[in-house]
């Protein structure tokens, strides 16, 4: 029974790993065009957590992406400087659009198996009831 629990420890944690980079996602498409904003990124590291006896992953800090801030003139924009510029965001649509489709197929596989070892630990138990 520990090896199905340990399972949906694994799953759970992948879960919750899949739903934070579409959180990140989503706040990253919706400042795309706000100025000065930088993109969120996370990392995830596996480790062997003692209570499950489980492999699960663990959310790194969250970080600001250092690439350089595109300069946009509009001399009418409020906070564009005496030159007309203002810095906007180094949010890529595109890549986040994709990084999301990942994650959300990433989330769904893993609730598929999430599924799958429920199923099976519900026959095991109506198999030892017998």
């Amino acid at each position: 029974m520990s090896d199905l629990s340990s399972t949906l420890s694994t799953i759970t944690s992948a879960l919750r790993a899949q739903s934070t980079r579409l959180r990140l996602v989503s706040e990253n498409i919706a400042n795309a065009d706000t100025p000065g904003y930088r993109k969120k990124t996370t990392s995830f590291d596996q480790i062997h957590d003692q209570k499950s006896d489980a492999l699960v992953l663990k959310q790194g800090p969250v970080r600001l992406s250092q690439t350089e801030l595109p300069k946009i003139h509009d001399p009418a924009h409020p906070l564009a400087d005496d030159a007309g510029n203002y810095l906007g965001s180094n949010v890529n649509l595109i890549v986040e659009i994709a990084d999301a489709r990942e994650a959300q197929r990433g989330y769904e596989a893993n609730l598929k198996l999430f599924e799958q070892t429920r199923k099976m630990s519900s026959s095991l138990m109506d198999i030892l009831k017998r």
